[in-house]
C-alpha cells in the first residue's frame, strides 16, 4: 500500500512538473518569437509555433488528469447543489464512473489515431519530427484521466467517504465541508 502512495504523489509531481514546465514553453516560445520578429526582425523562432502547439496538447492532455485528481474540473451542478446527501454521493458515483468509461473510449480511439499517424510516416513542417510524437501524449491523457475518475468513483465508496461526497480523491465537495471559507481560486470574476 506504501508503494501505492509513494507511485501516486511521484506521479502527480511529475503531472505538475510537465504542467508547469509546459506553461512556461508556451510563454517562452510565443514571446520570444514576437520579440525575435518585431524587434530584431527575424526568423529565428520560426519553430515557435510546432512547439507551442507539442506544449498546449501536452498540458490539455496531463492536465486532464490532474483536475480529474484534484476533483477541479468544470461542472453544470445547478441540480447537484440543491440534492440532498445521498442524491449528490450516488450522482458523483455515476459521472464519475461514466467519465472513466468515456476516458478510456476515447484512449482507444486515440491510440488508433497515433498508430495512424505513425504508419503514415508524417512529420511536422519546422522542426521536422514524427508528428506522432505530438499525439502519442492524448492517449496517455486519456488513459490517466479514467484512472483518476475510477479513483473518484471508488473513493466514495470507501469509509472515509461515509459521510461526505468526494470530487476528487482528497477533494471533499464544497457542499459538505464544515466551513465555507472563500478561496482565491473559487472567486470567479
Amino acid at each position: 500500500m506504501k508503494v501505492f502512495q509513494l507511485l501516486d504523489k511521484f506521479i502527480m509531481k511529475l503531472e505538475e512538473f510537465i504542467l508547469s514546465f509546459s506553461i512556461i514553453l508556451i510563454s517562452i516560445m510565443i514571446v520570444g518569437n514576437v520579440i525575435a520578429r518585431e524587434i530584431f526582425s527575424s526568423g529565428a523562432f520560426y519553430f515557435a509555433y510546432e512547439v507551442s502547439k507539442f506544449a498546449i496538447v501536452i498540458a490539455t492532455f496531463i492536465g486532464i488528469s490532474y483536475a480529474a485528481r484534484k476533483g477541479r474540473h468544470i461542472s453544470m451542478s445547478a441540480f447537484y447543489d440543491f440534492a440532498p446527501f445521498k442524491v449528490r454521493k450516488v450522482m458523483m458515483i455515476i459521472i464519475n464512473f461514466v467519465t472513466a468509461i468515456v476516458m478510456f473510449v476515447m484512449a482507444y480511439f486515440t491510440f488508433n489515431f497515433v498508430m495512424f499517424e505513425y504508419e503514415t510516416g508524417a512529420i511536422t513542417t519546422s522542426l521536422e519530427v514524427p508528428r506522432y510524437f505530438m499525439s502519442v501524449i492524448i492517449p496517455i491523457g486519456f488513459i490517466s484521466a479514467g484512472i483518476q475518475f475510477l479513483r473518484n468513483t471508488f473513493i466514495n465508496f470507501t469509509k472515509k467517504a461515509k459521510d461526505k461526497v468526494y470530487l476528487g480523491i482528497d477533494a471533499v465537495d464544497y457542499n459538505d465541508e464544515e466551513k465555507k471559507d472563500i478561496k482565491m481560486e473559487d472567486i470567479s470574476i
